[in-house]
């Protein structure tokens, strides 16, 4: 029989660990994590800073390994991929939205979407994917030109070109003020809502939580809750 968590659980972590080591000295950031990501759900995991949160998106989007422990997608087994496999994983399945939004400062929007949908097969016009973020009318301007919520939006878009099932955005919001970040994670939601991508914020603001089907809390590397939101609100809804 089947593992019964496979056909609802984009991804699993089974007793995740991550170690770091220098010399002598051994630092545990996750410490056993335990967690289902389930398929088409925006999935919010909440932590203080220093709690592990961008390690374990790491993990998730096979930039970095666990120390032991599994982290299965759908029926394969990343963990236990190779490096050239993990590359060809993050290329066809992850999208990846970032907190300083890593944009290429000489590209410009349109380019800098461009790169990414030269690595997949089936891509999103570069146009189309920034129209979807409302940013059709800067394709052509660059980094420095741009805002950070704007910066932020073609990150989103970039991410988007590559039709990822699974999208994984590190503290997204974080440097930017209410009213951009609310915009930002509004884009997010019309792409769960219109594209059926499972989505993983990590994120230390309690407010952004209330957006996620589902909700996980981090705390000293271990999942201390994971649980549907029973009152999950719209953008409008939340403070900042």
């Amino acid at each position: 029989m089947g593992d019964p968590g496979a056909d609802h659980a984009a991804v699993r972590l089974i007793d995740v660990h991550k170690t770091y080591r220098a010399g002598e000295v051994e630092t545990p950031v996750l410490r056993g994590v335990n967690l289902e990501i389930l398929r088409g759900q925006i999935t919010v995991v909440l932590g203080p800073s220093g709690s592990g949160k961008t390690t374990l998106l790491n993990m998730i989007g096979g930039i970095d390994r666990p120390t032991s422990g599994r982290i299965v997608y759908g029926q394969r087994d990343i963990s236990a991929m190779t490096d050239a496999q993990l590359t060809d994983f993050r290329r066809r399945e992850v999208g990846f939205v970032f907190q300083f939004y890593n944009l290429v400062p000489s590209l410009t929007s349109e380019e800098n979407v461009r790169v990414a949908t030269e690595l997949v097969g089936d891509p999103m016009d570069p146009a189309e994917a920034l129209k979807w973020v409302q940013m059709e009318d800067r394709a052509g301007y660059f980094p420095a030109q741009l805002s950070g919520g704007q910066q932020q939006r073609v990150s989103i878009a970039r991410a988007l070109a590559k039709r990822p099932t699974l999208m994984l955005c590190d503290e997204p919001t974080g440097a930017l003020d209410a009213i951009t970040g609310k915009a930002v994670l509004q884009n997010l939601i019309e792409l769960n809502e219109r594209f059926g991508s499972t989505i993983v914020i990590i994120t230390h603001n309690e407010n952004v939580g209330r957006l996620g089907h589902q909700i996980a809390r981090l705390g000293s590397g271990i999942i201390r809750s994971s649980e549907p939101n029973a009152d999950r609100v719209g953008v409008d809804e939340i403070s900042w």
